[in-house]
């Protein structure tokens, strides 16, 4: 009998050599409990958490919380259906609402999780008469959502107008939609897009842009929509598509636009349709959560002082981040067993970061990925510097 799992050799060839050669496994980390937004409980001991994404710290929302177990009283912990049949409820298109009306767009699409937003947005707009045009650092949910679609593939290299007006200016014969996608700010390094070029980009070509706002809702713009917010482009976007698992702390993810296909999107987004809803405990949930980020802009606020704190005390101890100030600030290093050197003492010194390793960092250099929260005290944010500052040094770094 072949082994079903020989196509996979070179992957657990290179996963026995990095678990070999750490004493822990950096992708099976147990956060045994949380005490905190900013603190858990880790090998027994109380570890900063600098690795959650939980930007202005709404997993522990008290508002968050009690809408839940309330909402799990009254109607149940589930709707054991999808969308298309009986997984509508209320509270669904409630939200749907809700988030319609923070954007200031017309229609809304809540998915059951983040990554299947863009699976079931991407496909749903494009097919293989259609052409893509991606970012090349894009998030493998955007990569694998062009996958499902059949459209072709084009990338331009990462936040270059430049570049991608060239390849665009290429396309001028093709009769198929072109859709533009990027993100706010990336994942990996904390690089912010120049979402507002690329509208311009997209209106003199015909194009259409669509804008993966995971990292950047709630975290930047005057009231939180992110980086077309703040760049003054909202309306040169056509499809914005983030998250409930980053600023709001819980789970989900969502499509806003004011194009009127949504209900023929709902009709043909696989993703959305052959899948269980999200449980009413967590719609309430992001319901009380997405109305905490608004009534408490403070949080926003006190977010960015965090990630410039940050940002500057890693460069201060002789660092190298990337140049965007961001919520994300990636630490980058040369060689794998450096990085997971580095990683394991942060861990055992009391700090929790992302071990992010080739290939899937942008330039298949390893990155120590730090995500830093409004929760997070200037103390805790120092406590931080102070340990990568020390391991630093004991690497000769």
């Amino acid at each position: 009998m072949t082994d079903i799992f020989a196509k996979h050799a070179g992957l657990r060839e290179a996963y026995s050599g990095l678990t070999a050669a750490s004493p822990r496994n950096p992708f099976e980390v147990v956060i045994e409990r949380p005490i905190s937004a900013s603190v858990g409980i880790i090998e027994g001991r109380e570890t900063l958490l600098f690795g959650t994404n939980n930007y202005l710290g709404l997993s522990q929302s008290r508002k968050a919380i009690d809408a839940a177990v309330e909402t799990a009283e009254t109607m149940g912990v589930g709707t054991t259906g999808s969308r298309i049949a009986n997984g509508t409820f209320g509270l669904h298109r409630k939200l749907e609402a809700q988030l319609a009306d923070f954007f200031g767009r017309k229609h809304c699409m809540v998915f059951s999780t983040g990554y299947q937003a863009n699976l079931g947005t991407i496909s749903a707009l494009v097919n293989k008469d259609d052409i893509l045009l991606l970012d090349a650092d894009s998030h493998a949910s955007i990569y694998d959502g062009a996958k499902l679609s059949g459209a072709q593939v084009i990338r331009f290299r990462h936040n270059d107008p430049v570049d991608l007006e060239k390849r665009l200016a290429r396309l001028k014969d093709h009769p198929g939609a072109k859709l533009i996608i990027a993100e706010g700010i990336y994942s990996m390094t904390g690089n912010v897009a120049p979402l507002d070029k690329f509208v311009d980009i997209k209106t003199r070509h015909g194009a259409y842009l669509m804008a993966d706002e995971a990292h950047s809702f709630g975290v930047l713009g005057a009231h939180g929509r992110g980086v077309a917010e703040m760049q003054d482009c909202e309306d040169g976007i056509d499809f914005i598509v983030g998250t409930f698992s980053k600023s709001l702390g819980t789970v989900g993810g969502y499509c806003v636009t004011d194009h009127d296909g949504v209900d023929l999107m709902r009709l043909c987004s696989r993703p959305y349709m052959f899948t269980a809803s999200l449980p009413p405990e967590i719609i309430a949930a992001t319901m009380a959560a997405l109305e905490d980020m608004q009534e408490r802009p403070e949080l926003r606020a006190r977010l960015q002082e965090n990630a410039a704190r940050l940002h500057a005390g890693l460069q201060k101890v002789g660092l190298k981040t990337g140049e965007h100030v961001s919520p994300v600030v990636a630490v980058t290093l040369e060689t794998v067993d450096q990085a997971v050197g580095f990683w394991n003492a942060l861990l055992e010194n009391g700090v929790y970061v992302n071990l992010s390793l080739p290939p899937a960092t942008p330039d298949n250099r390893p990155l120590l990925r730090c995500s830093v929260m409004a929760a997070h005290s200037p103390e805790e944010i120092d406590r931080a510097v102070a340990v990568f500052g020390e391991v630093a040094k004991h690497f000769g770094l």
